[in-house]
């Protein structure tokens, strides 16, 4: 990623504003697929459909980065990865953009898009979690704090969607999406030795191609071939949600990262559920009530609180230093 940086013709401080407008767009439109898998759903296609046409479209792109970078082992010019290690690639794929997103995209038929990006949210306080249980790391007072106020802006939220739509719709689905951020973090927390080695730009194209048949495997054993003759309005979603919500925000994000570092790009992927807030009620007239500005306020205190302001180590972040490619 530093060759990027060295290789993108501007001066210094254009270089550190297009990473941070980079960062933040890539945020936005990382989170802005709520809002497409809703417009999807429209056409009456289920989670395994709508999952399988995203990773067809977006297949090919993470296929020539994965080329690209198998050329590369090749000649030598980066080390070559151990049979261990490519099972490793195959089961975090699996993991984190197979489950999650399955599970992430069951979510959005039963719950609003704000209050979906605010559970997913939870991922930072999740890896914090499960590694004091796995690895026995002490939990400081700023991290329970950080926890405390993630998880109060989503019981907010939730016990407001709770009260004005279908309780047991709502439940099924944050349970749905809570299991994605579940998947998402430990996806995070054991992919970080292999990243040191495979590097972030292999380890994603490797674990999405991996993502790409899982889903496409699963829609030809669910459904037989002719479910792929859709409207042309699920072509087009699929087309926008394959490239916009997934392939450009993660080179986007991942440029950033090269740019301004984890950290302020970690920082600025705190806009994403406020985009969602808005992005909702203007698309699909989602009601922004001050339960949801409250809730979305304590989440983002939240983290923020967990990245210390900024000043102390960022939360874990996908392996490119960027939000979730979900």
């Amino acid at each position: 990623m530093n060759r990027i940086a060295r290789l993108l013709p501007v001066s210094r401080p254009s270089s550190r504003a297009a990473g941070f407008f980079m960062a933040a767009l890539g945020a936005v439109l990382f989170s802005g697929k709520a809002i497409v898998v809703k417009f999807t759903y429209r056409y009456g296609i289920d989670a395994v459909t709508l999952i399988a046409f995203r990773m067809l479209f977006a297949m090919p792109f993470f296929a020539a980065v994965a080329w690209h970078q198998s050329r590369l082992a090749a000649r030598g010019q980066i080390v070559v990865m151990t049979w261990k290690e490519r099972l490793q690639v195959c089961v975090l794929g699996l993991l984190g953009y197979y489950l999650s997103s399955f599970l992430d995209f069951l979510g959005l038929r039963y719950i609003t898009a704000s209050l979906e990006r605010l559970i997913l949210f939870l991922s930072p306080s999740l890896v914090v979690l499960l590694s004091a249980f796995w690895f026995k790391r002490p939990v400081e007072r700023r991290q329970w704090l950080a926890m405390g106020l993630s998880y109060a802006g989503v019981v907010l939220v939730f016990a407001h969607d709770l009260t004005f739509g279908g309780s047991a719709e709502v439940l099924t689905g944050s349970l749905f999406v809570f299991g994605s951020a579940l998947s998402y973090s430990v996806y995070l927390i054991c992919s970080g030795e292999l990243i040191k080695r495979v590097g972030p730009t292999r380890l994603v194209a490797y674990a999405m191609l991996v993502s790409c048949v899982a889903c496409i495997v699963q829609f030809f054993v669910v459904h037989p071939a002719s479910v792929l003759i859709q409207p042309m309005g699920v072509y087009g979603y699929s087309l926008i949600h394959a490239t916009l919500n997934t392939v450009v925000p993660v080179f986007m994000l991942m440029w950033a990262v090269a740019l301004i570092g984890a950290p302020t790009a970690s920082l600025l992927g705190m806009i994403g559920p406020v985009s969602v807030l808005f992005l909702a009620s203007w698309f699909l007239d989602e009601p922004i009530t001050v339960w949801q500005m409250g809730g979305t306020a304590l989440v983002l205190a939240g983290v923020f609180v967990l990245m210390g302001g900024g000043a102390a180590k960022p939360p874990p972040a996908t392996p490119g230093g960027s939000a979730p490619a979900r």
